[in-house]
């Protein structure tokens, strides 16, 4: 959905940091799940952080805890995935995505299954060895 706008994508080489930003609407970011998820083409969407707003709920899958974060800037209503040491198989277009639940456990579920309300259009990363 239009709603959502992700920006912050690029070329980069292995090893360094990208920050990529979500816009949303007040209302959304303050009441919904929101999430970072990436494809590549012909493979699974894959989920990479989520975070219930209005919460101290986060999640990480553990084989992406040391090098990924997401945060948000609840006045500007933007939502954060900070990547660090980034290599080839970062290469993907990464989305954001809401949901408006009223728990963290709802989110972590929606989460898990993709089942998500909103979608950006994406931003597409591209890691060079």
């Amino acid at each position: 959905q239009g709603q959502l706008v992700e920006s912050g994508g690029g070329s980069v080489t292995a090893g360094v940091s990208l920050k990529l930003s979500c816009t949303a609407p007040q209302e959304i970011f303050t009441q919904n799940c929101m999430a970072w998820f990436r494809q590549v083409p012909g493979e699974e969407r894959e989920g990479l952080a989520a975070t219930f707003t209005g919460t101290e709920w986060k999640h990480v899958p553990d084989n992406k805890k040391d090098r990924f974060t997401i945060s948000r800037d609840n006045f500007n209503a933007i939502l954060y995935l900070e990547m660090d040491s980034l290599n080839p198989d970062g290469t993907a277009m990464y989305y954001c995505a809401a949901r408006g639940l009223d728990s963290g456990a709802s989110c972590h579920s929606t989460f898990l299954r993709r089942d998500v309300a909103y979608w950006g259009q994406g931003t597409q990363v591209t890691v060079s060895s």
